[in-house]
């Protein structure tokens, strides 16, 4: 898939998931979980949450926020927001291509 930011590297559905759950809000990692749960429908054990936070804060795509708390939240940076931004556009025309080529016409029963 063609992508603009070129360390971008291997983009997993994990980090698409969080990425679109932290684009609503700070978050840790129990409440990501949840939230994931919720809206994709995606059951995600801890160590799978963790491994892609750990990557994602690597990249510069997430960050801890200073807490006084057990839990540590994490907040998208702009640079999580751009290459979910890209991510997203990708997906979207891979979404019309497929749809296109299996004759899917969407909202058609």
């Amino acid at each position: 898939m063609a992508r603009r930011t070129p360390e971008l590297g291997r983009f997993t559905d994990v980090a698409l998931l969080v990425l679109i759950s932290l684009a609503e809000g700070q978050k840790h990692g129990y409440r990501m979980i949840s939230d994931i749960e919720q809206f994709s429908g995606t059951s995600l054990e801890p160590g799978t949450l963790y491994g892609a936070l750990m990557r994602l804060e690597e990249r510069g795509w997430i960050e801890p926020v200073e807490t006084t708390e057990r839990r540590k939240p994490y907040r998208i940076t702009d640079a999580g927001r751009e290459s979910l931004r890209e991510q997203l556009a990708t997906l979207r025309r891979v979404e019309q291509a497929g749809a296109r080529r299996a004759g899917l016409a969407w909202g058609a029963a």
